[in-house]
């Protein structure tokens, strides 16, 4: 019997996440998850008179293909990736590891190249189709979460049906609030920052490009980052784990980066190509069920009281014009239990350890976003 959580997510993602409409192609993109959330979505799909395609991937195939995947092989699958991205309305991604290291031991040669040779599809699929992307609850995601199999299940999806229509309101408030900003200057433990989002737009996300969702986001102008940041949050990047990244920005570039560890892979990273270094998204995240990270950055970019930063390339819907292989969302949490910390716009106190203060954007605190889903 299929369980009744997957038809409520499926209907979720098929309806307000990707507005599917009768004729329109939808593109499954689904890596080590259950055949039923799978059948769960092309039902929903049909029911709303949409032809459903199914991609389904192996974590531990595809590092055995990346790890000695060639120039020729890359070329070709650009080719035909493209083509059938070009062919498709809509795409929804169900993304599973049981291992979140898998391909920690691919080299970085190998990860840079496939990136840089498979952006065109990426690209195409953010700018011209109807996008969601989810992570699946796994063993491993439960021990990530320290949380039991049956607890974080439970937890996923509680998070991923949250009524996102509650976050309407306030995301409205805070995308026009940043589009009036010039300056931003964030304060925090081994944090001051400053730079500028003038003329960039401001893009609210709540529950149509990721599930879970909860932010909104812009991107700096590119040469305006000045001083530094300290992200008090673990990121996994290319299957390595980082803690304690700490970079410093000199006209808009990373001039210094340093972690707790692998240090010399982070430099590796940032040295992919001349946009690495430059930030290419700036969002706040406002989930009020997720409070701590757990290596997952669709699910920790949207801590309640977290804002992220994002080496890397920009998105052509809030564009500052930086262009690269890597987009690493790196996160800060501003509450108080994780130090607490400030972000001003043109000098005016928006939010404070993580809560907002001025009343067009308290709708985006917990109490209210959890009124009517508790």
């Amino acid at each position: 019997m299929n369980d009744p959580r997957y038809d409520k997510l499926a209907q979720l993602l098929t309806s307000f996440s990707t507005h599917l409409k009768k004729g329109e192609r939808v593109l499954i993109d689904a890596q080590d998850v259950p055949e039923g959330i799978i059948i769960a979505l092309i039902r929903a799909a049909r029911r709303r008179g949409a032809i459903p395609y199914v991609q389904l991937l192996s974590s531990t195939v595809q590092r055995e293909i990346l790890s000695g995947i060639t120039r020729e092989q890359l070329v070709f699958s650009l080719k035909t990736e493209l083509i059938r991205m070009k062919g498709m309305q809509a795409y929804i991604a169900l993304r599973g590891a049981h291992n979140i290291f898998e391909a920690s031991d691919v080299p970085i040669d190998r990860m840079n190249l496939t990136a840089r040779t498979l952006r065109p599809v990426q690209n195409w699929r953010v700018n011209h189709t109807k996008w969601v992307v989810l992570r699946w609850p796994t063993p491993g995601m439960a021990q990530q979460a320290s949380m039991s199999t049956e607890q974080f299940e439970d937890f996923y999806f509680r998070v991923c049906t949250l009524d996102y229509s509650r976050m309407i309101p306030g995301m409205k408030a805070l995308k026009a609030l940043m589009e009036r900003t010039d300056k931003v200057h964030i304060l925090g433990p081994g944090t001051d920052l400053n730079f500028s989002i003038k003329g960039i737009p401001a893009v609210p996300c709540g529950g149509e490009f990721n599930i879970p969702d909860g932010e909104v986001f812009t991107a700096p102008v590119k040469e305006s980052v000045e001083g530094q940041i300290t992200f008090n949050t673990t990121t996994v990047y290319h299957g390595t784990s980082f803690e304690n990244i700490r970079l410093k920005f000199s006209k808009g570039r990373i001039v210094e980066a340093t972690a707790a560890q692998n240090v010399k892979k982070l430099n590796e990273i940032l040295d992919s190509d001349h946009g690495a270094r430059y930030i290419g998204e700036f969002a706040l995240g406002f989930n009020p069920h997720i409070l701590q990270p757990m290596k997952d950055i669709l699910f920790d970019e949207k801590i309640a009281g977290s804002f992220h930063f994002t080496p890397g390339q920009a998105y052509e819907m809030a564009d500052n014009t930086n262009r690269s292989q890597v987009h690493w969302d790196m996160v800060n949490i501003q509450r108080k239990d994780y130090g607490g910390g400030e972000i001003r716009f043109d000098g005016k106190l928006i939010r404070k350890d993580g809560r907002f203060v001025i009343p067009a954007l308290a709708r985006l605190n917990p109490e209210y976003l959890l009124k009517s889903s508790s």
